[in-house]
């Protein structure tokens, strides 16, 4: 008898699909479209089950658009979108939890081949919704380490494949698991149950952590052993039947199947397929995005506290996780939320910074998102006045964001909102933490400008001193994700703090005292700036900074120097010019550095392997115009340009995936 990933994990896991509500189909006796995937009768019976009147002969016209959808160069937008309509031909039925279990249909197989000419794969298990292979499982066995890294691998490899776009298309959703607990310790996730959603460039593996208590008494359905039977007879596994290994793997609590109940439990899936997928435009290409689970928990927090009557509060979730994105997915939701109450929201997401306002603009539209912009307290009025939820022609969500310096003077005017019944506005405040100030007019004019309204604020760092805390301000917490929570599943980048190597720094040590010989007593600002002390130290992070792509195994990580002063900025980007890449780009004249010694060996190993030069910014506040620095931020977020040296910039509200490597110039007190 073997005991391999089917026995210990894909035939245990399709038992638990059965027990939440899904059917389990024989390859052998079904009928499905090799293109798409589709099993047509499914499809067919489902499609006029759900549309009452649609033509049994009009569901051909349907399948014919459908997969044409699919060919779409678009990671499944256009048919997601079919997918999620609420008016015309309806795909799924999503009128309500109740009606999702009860008018859809769920099934499962295993084996599924995914071909297209002689390129094929075979996902371990594949969940039909309306015959439509909307998700797939990939299972591995225990205790094998590399197997996830493996499986992640291959689906990128997979998902690249253009003969695979129909298949990439069509799924929504992705599950791994090697059924085994979380490694807590490991950066990789090299054993645990894992979702994902489709990317044509690397897929993201996300943890999840169930935070609600199902009934499993009342969820699952009886163990069925007829169906039991007929399971391992189609997978010629029922020599397993009996075998101790195969009755423990079918518990429900074991790591797959628990995921499984958290994504595909009935109200669960109907949540996640239609609010919890976001396709975003991002510097380079266009992403699929699938709400991490404190976003998910966060958003159901919401709905909770908005049914108790409260209509303040904070969702403390730490820097990095997704604050941005969580306000974005309440849109979608709360909207279907409040109109099911016959109530028009509004939603406004507030600022306390001009750069922030432009980044917030960024995220929302990449999203697909129509946003407006406040720039004047008269447009602030004419917003509030106006009743309608919806502004633009094609019928897209909308929200529009606002520094909160807009809300001051007159606040007799700004109340002036005409008060609605049937209107709701929303306001998410980021960043709480900061410079919301309870006796200052700017807040207290927001709180007065609707008194109705819904304040939720963001923070990953609440105010919990004795003078002023955040809940005093903003109300109570929603929901909480901390910051160890968010490094263990890996959405916040562990600080590793590195020393200067030993020769180094002797070296560094010895130009100091030099420069402190030609300087006599002046301010160590200018010492820190001068050349002879510069040169070395930008040596030592050109060669450490090539190291780290090395060691990470990415060569197109980026990296920052937060440098002591403006005029050591200057001086670090004046000589890297001279030095390491004469013929770049530049925003004004950089002087030569004659008294450049030549590049180190890595770097010419660098520029020989690669053909290419580093390429670096200077982004000081009196360097270049706004729309320059927001170039040169583009330029970085896209890969353009390799470092950049700041001072009192980017140093909050910086958002760039590719940023791996901080190095810091200044004297850093812990």
């Amino acid at each position: 008898m073997s005991f391999n990933e089917n026995t210990r994990v894909k035939i245990p896991a399709i038992l638990h699909l059965c027990r939440l509500g899904y059917q389990y189909v024989s390859l052998s006796k079904s009928k499905w479209d090799l293109s798409t995937n589709i099993f047509t009768d499914i499809f067919s019976e489902s499609i006029v089950r759900i549309n009452k009147e649609l033509e049994p002969g009009d569901v051909k016209r349907v399948f014919e658009d459908v997969s044409l959808a699919l060919e779409n160069e678009d990671l499944g937008q256009a048919f997601f979108e079919m997918l999620t309509a609420t008016s015309g031909i309806k795909l799924i039925d999503f009128s309500s939890p109740e009606n999702f279990a009860k008018n859809n249909s769920f099934h499962v197989v295993t084996e599924l081949t995914y071909k297209n000419g002689d390129d094929e794969f075979r996902p371990d298990i594949t969940i039909l919704i309306n015959g439509m292979p909307l998700a797939f499982v990939e299972v591995k066995k225990p205790n094998n380490q590399e197997g996830i890294l493996a499986e992640r691998d291959r689906i990128n490899v997979r998902f690249k494949n253009k003969k695979f776009r129909k298949f990439v298309n069509v799924s929504q959703l992705m599950v791994f698991s090697n059924n085994m607990e979380y490694d807590m310790d490991s950066v990789e996730p090299i054993q645990g149950a894992f979702y994902s959603s489709t990317s044509t460039s690397t897929a993201n593996f996300n943890c999840f952590w169930e935070e609600e208590q199902f009934d499993l008494a009342t969820l699952l359905k009886l163990e069925d052993e007829e169906l039991e039977n007929f399971v391992l007879k189609d997978n010629n596994l029922s020599s397993i039947k009996f075998s101790p290994e195969f009755i423990t793997n079918k518990d429900s609590n074991s790591p797959t199947n628990r995921i499984l109940t958290s994504l595909f439990s009935m109200d669960r899936l109907s949540m996640l397929l239609k609010y919890c997928f976001a396709y975003v435009n991002s510097e380079t290409s266009l992403e699929k995005h699938i709400m991490r689970y404190p976003q998910l928990f966060a958003t159901k927090a919401i709905e909770q506290t908005l049914e108790k009557g409260i209509k303040r509060g904070i969702i403390w979730h730490t820097q990095g996780s997704g604050k941005t994105a969580l306000a974005f997915y309440n849109v979608q939701y709360l909207t279907d939320y409040f109109q099911k109450k016959s109530i028009v929201p509004k939603f406004y997401f507030i600022v306390d910074r001009i750069d922030l306002m432009n980044q917030a603009k960024t995220e929302f539209i990449s999203r697909g998102l129509i946003v407006h912009t406040v720039n004047s307290k008269d447009e602030l009025l004419r917003n509030f006045k106006e009743r309608k939820a919806i502004h633009n022609l094609t019928g897209k969500r909308e929200i529009t964001v606002v520094n909160i310096q807009k809300f001051k003077d007159d606040t007799d005017v700004l109340r002036s909102n005409d008060y609605d019944i049937n209107s709701q506005r929303i306001y998410f405040l980021d960043e709480v933490h900061r410079s919301y100030n309870p006796t200052g007019s700017f807040l207290a004019n927001l709180f007065n400008s609707d008194r109705n309204a819904i304040l939720i604020g963001l923070t990953g760092t609440p105010l919990i001193g004795k003078d002023r805390t955040s809940r005093a301000i903003f109300g109570d917490y929603i929901h909480k994700y901390y910051y160890n929570a968010s490094i263990a599943d890996g959405y916040t980048l562990r600080l590793i703090r590195e020393g200067i190597e030993t020769s180094y720094k002797i070296q560094l040590e010895q130009a100091l005292k030099d420069v402190e010989i030609l300087k006599g007593a002046v301010d160590r600002r200018i010492i820190y700036a001068h050349e002879k002390f510069v040169e070395p130290m930008l040596d030592y992070i050109v060669q450490d900074f090539l190291k780290s792509r090395i060691r990470f195994g990415d060569h197109t990580i980026g990296a920052m120097v937060v440098c002591d002063s403006a005029d050591q900025a200057r001086k670090l980007f004046e000589i890297f010019v001279s030095k390491y890449n004469p013929g770049q780009k530049v925003y004004e004249t950089v002087e030569p550095y004659l008294a450049a010694a030549e590049p180190t060996v890595e770097y010419g190993n660098f520029k020989k392997d690669h053909n290419k030069n580093l390429t670096a910014s200077l982004i000081l506040h009196d360097i270049g115009s706004k729309d320059d620095r927001k170039n040169q931020v583009t330029d970085f977020k896209t890969g353009k340009i390799d470092l950049l040296f700041v001072y009192n910039m980017l140093l909050t509200g910086f958002d760039a995936h590719r940023l791996k490597k901080l190095v810091t110039t200044q004297v850093l007190i812990f």
